[in-house]
């Protein structure tokens, strides 16, 4: 039986959800395979075990955790359960990576690049995908610049934050009046801004599972909303839209979903499993919005979901995705 380090909560706005998803993934762990080490990263940063403070030994190749009482707990391989900053953009599977630790899901390069949505729009581009119009700007951008560039865009469009998780910061503006706001709001998340158009249609999505070449892509959803978009409150709350899984679509743009997902995935380096965000237009046209690296785990999540949609539970799942980072 091989010991896999769950790693959750973290020093980012979705510590709670990560608390949610990591409870999922210890409650279907099989135990037959697995034995789980949780350990809680606080808000602050601090790294607990049973409530005792612990620490990762960052010696290649003799992975444990170090806790303040003198014990080392040997392990396996470690399993990222964090979203946001700080546990899914890099800086985590570095540090893993550095100790040569296996990572169950995608590596340094792959999730600094998914958390940046300028780079992977552009490198999602080179693969033939098609993006959303946009704009970066950073601290020093110049208000009239900003006004001139919303202006090409078009109202409504989108204020982002470059490098952040679960829409925080993200804007939906309707009228320049709104821009500056918006803009504000966005720098509290990250030192990079992105103004981009709105596209038109609706949201869809695609989990995607293996090692290229050989992966395994889940049913297609679509989120339906009644007004406004899918922000923070909507993903976890689910007030006034819905999600279908599968997507109401015909089954040959599904198929084409999935084939833009694969090439984001493998454009972006990705490894293990993530989730790959589209529009699809009313002329039928797919563009991509991100990729979740550390998607929503928890068993209504919609990565879980699509998944269970092509007859793969929430335990076999987990199987696969620490198979594929430890082996059998």
């Amino acid at each position: 039986m091989k010991t896999i380090l769950i790693l959750y909560g973290g020093c980012s706005s979705e510590y709670g959800v990560s608390l949610q998803s990591a409870q999922a993934v210890l409650e279907h762990l099989n135990p037959q395979r697995w034995q789980a080490l949780p350990v809680h990263i606080t808000r602050t940063g601090q790294w607990t075990y049973e409530g005792l403070p612990c620490a990762l030994r960052l010696d290649r190749g003799r992975a444990a955790l170090l806790l303040a009482d003198g014990r080392e707990l040997p392990f396996d391989g470690a399993f990222p359960v964090l979203h946001g900053k700080n546990g899914e953009d890099g800086t985590l599977q570095g540090l893993l990576e550095m100790a040569g630790v296996p990572v169950i899901g995608c590596g340094t390069l792959s999730s600094a690049l998914c958390m940046d949505k300028d780079r992977a729009h552009k490198l999602a581009a080179l693969a033939g995908v098609r993006v959303p119009r946009g704009k970066v700007f950073t601290g020093d951008g110049a208000p009239a610049e900003l006004e001139t560039c919303a202006r090409e865009l078009g109202f409504p469009l989108f204020v982002k934050p470059v490098r952040s998780g679960s829409s925080f910061g993200i804007s939906r503006v309707t009228r320049a009046v709104e821009l500056a706001e918006a803009v504000s709001a966005a720098f509290d998340h990250d030192r990079e801004v992105l103004l981009e158009e709105a596209v038109p249609g609706f949201e869809v999505g695609c989990a995607v599972l293996g090692d290229p070449p050989a992966l395994t892509v889940g049913a297609v959803d679509e989120i339906e909303l009644s007004g406004g978009f899918f922000d923070f409150d909507e993903k976890y709350s689910l007030k006034t839209s819905a999600i279908h899984c599968p997507a109401r679509i015909p089954p040959e743009k599904a198929r084409e979903i999935q084939e833009a997902a694969k090439t984001v995935y493998t454009a972006l380096d990705c490894r293990g499993f993530a989730r790959a965000d589209f529009f699809l237009t009313p002329a039928g046209e797919v563009v991509f919005n991100e990729v979740n690296t550390i998607p929503g785990f928890t068993a209504h999540s919609r990565y879980p979901s699509m998944m269970k949609a092509i007859g793969l539970d929430f335990t076999a799942l987990l199987d696969r995705l620490i198979e594929l980072g430890v082996g059998e």
